[in-house]
């Protein structure tokens, strides 16, 4: 399918961004993943959803049979 994976972990920050942006009064971050792993992303609050964004690799690609 060639969707690329999420380098860092994009969906405890949709939990973490909401949190903050409550927090300090604003709506944009700009957010690290501290671990082996680790990564960059961009954040916003954007009404009732996050947007996520940063730099990715392919994982794996495969298909799935339905």
């Amino acid at each position: 399918m060639g969707i690329d994976e999420d380098p860092v972990t994009g969906s405890a920050h949709t939990t973490l961004i909401p949190y903050w942006a409550k927090e300090l009064n604003k709506t944009q971050f700009r957010a690290f993943q501290i671990s082996k792993r680790g990564g960059e992303l961009f954040c916003q609050l954007a009404g009732d959803r996050v947007l996520i964004s940063g730099k990715a690799k392919t994982y794996l690609t495969g298909e799935i049979e339905i």
